[in-house]
């Protein structure tokens, strides 16, 4: 006959069990009476708890559970808290990760898994069977939708934001942005596999059919060898260098970055792209993304010189700031203007506008450009000759293409040299921060093949950075505020 305690207890795990469906993590955060005793107890659930419990998984946009029919579909928002612990312990597989949840019972109850009641142990629920398996496991990761753990993103933003206010701080009033590279988990990317046409953009890895072949560097050198070799015929490179360079199959994440002086950087923004893509193209679905979390245009951008394009000066420039971007074209093709906003030639004389058309080709997004005459010719002939005598004033005098934007004349014409644009172009630190902690955290060699699950983890390696980083500021906030009530 069983005996009344173990009925009742029980009975009161099964009320545990069935209490943990209608609550979530950040209401189990506020109201820690909701958590059973083994939980209370487990050191690892209750620290998770504290990391991850201030988001706000009571308003995630969960799929309809009610269509697994006779299977226990597995809530988006549990895994998603498993994946955000699989990256925090640096669990290369999810194998790894089904183990680790496995050793604490208690992470599975927290995070929301649909639970299979069992009295053969303590907590009340069979652990074995109430995971997923590993193959279920890598399957989520792929058909997670990235809209909902950008949701996790933005909830992060939204909790920085609401630290740093209460300290008087404004977050993302300068922003610096940049891409790190992702080398794919494929036998073209090892060096000692033998590969042929290893570098060839038309043969595709077998291993992941999302990969693109990208260079994350080029530069020129000397060539070593004492005789310089023949000039190529097809290439344009002088004979005495050779082109070198660092060629990968992978992708590429764009991080848009913020630093609160004395309390560390965040990240507003992320995307990941295959590694073909230009860096140029994470511009605008990024500070789209910046725009929408902080409610505004960030004032001050902090890039480097990939960036240097008239469109970004043009995006700062419309809020009432600058881009601090080097200069990435040739010396000789940057132009100074007249009052009226007509480049300078040569000879300091302003070229009058003399038509205009829209550039299709060779660009990120078509846009309209001007074309600009020489002065002494356009709109008609002065009779003048080119005070410089220019080497084009035979062929009809100089001419000058440009974009027809703002962000045209202030391109060419910011100082970088000031004092300001060197103070905002320091602020280039807060991604080359974030994106170290990312590389600790394992985003530069993923061992997975397939780029939606490795958007995906990206995504959630950037919602950890964040909670780190306000975990970090509600300690310092509370050891100031412990300080000034001693003294």
């Amino acid at each position: 006959m069983t005996s009344k305690p173990i009925i009742a207890r029980i009975s009161m795990l099964r009320q545990h069990i069935g209490r943990r469906k209608s609550l979530n993590l950040h209401t189990l955060a506020l109201h820690g009476h909701h958590l059973p005793s083994f939980v209370r107890h487990s050191p690892v659930a209750m620290r998770y708890l504290e990391l991850l419990g201030p988001l706000a998984w009571d308003r995630f946009p969960e799929r309809d559970l009610s269509l697994g029919g006779h299977m226990r579909p597995v809530p988006y928002a549990a895994f998603a808290a498993a994946c955000l612990i699989k990256v925090d312990q640096q669990l290369r597989t999810m194998g790894a990760l089904r183990r680790y949840l496995l050793e604490h019972p208690a992470l599975i109850w927290l995070a929301g898994f649909p639970l299979v009641t069992s009295r053969r142990y303590p907590w009340g629920f069979d652990a074995e069977a109430s995971l997923p398996t590993q193959r279920h496991f890598t399957r989520l990761l792929r058909a997670m939708p990235n809209q909902f753990l950008q949701y996790l993103l933005d909830s992060s933003v939204q909790l920085i934001q609401s630290e740093l206010s209460e300290l008087g701080l404004r977050l993302g009033e300068c922003i610096s942005l940049d891409t790190k590279h992702i080398i794919a988990w494929v036998k073209e990317n090892n060096p000692k596999a033998y590969v042929s046409d290893r570098y060839n953009k038309e043969k595709q890895p077998p291993g992941d059919p999302d990969c693109r072949l990208g260079c994350k560097r080029r530069h020129n050198r000397r060539a070593l060898s004492a005789e310089p070799p023949p000039t190529p015929t097809t290439e344009p490179l002088p004979a005495h260098t050779i082109s070198v360079g660092e060629y990968y199959w992978g992708y590429a994440s764009g991080v848009v970055a913020t630093k609160a002086d004395g309390w560390g950087e965040f990240v507003l923004a992320e995307l990941t792209q295959p590694f073909d893509q230009p860096d140029v193209s994470y511009f605008f679905p990024l500070m789209s993304e910046v725009q929408r979390r902080l409610g505004r245009k960030p004032q001050f951008g902090a890039l480097d010189a990939a960036f240097d394009a008239f469109y970004v000066h043009e995006y700062f420039c419309e809020g009432e700031g600058f881009a601090a971007v080097p200069w990435a074209d040739r010396a000789d093709h940057r132009k100074q203007f007249d009052q009226e906003g007509r480049p300078l030639c040569a000879a300091g004389l302003g070229m009058p506008l003399k038509s205009t058309f829209m550039k299709q080709s060779h660009c990120l997004f078509p846009h309209r450009c001007g074309r600009y005459a020489c002065p002494l010719r356009y709109p008609q002939t002065t009779g003048q000759s080119c005070p410089i005598n220019h080497k084009n004033w035979p062929k009809g005098g100089c001419i000058t293409t440009l974009p027809l934007s703002p962000g045209t004349r202030a391109r060419h014409e910011l100082d970088r040299s000031s004092p300001a644009y060197k103070e905002v172009y320091r602020q280039r630190t807060a991604t080359e921060r974030v994106n170290s902690q990312a590389v600790e955290l394992g985003i530069e060699r993923p061992k997975l093949r397939n780029g939606r699950a490795i958007a995906n983890l990206n995504t959630l390696t950037y919602v950890l950075i964040n909670l780190r980083g306000l975990q970090r500021v509600r300690q310092r906030k509370a050891k100031r505020a412990t300080e000034t009530v001693d003294t």
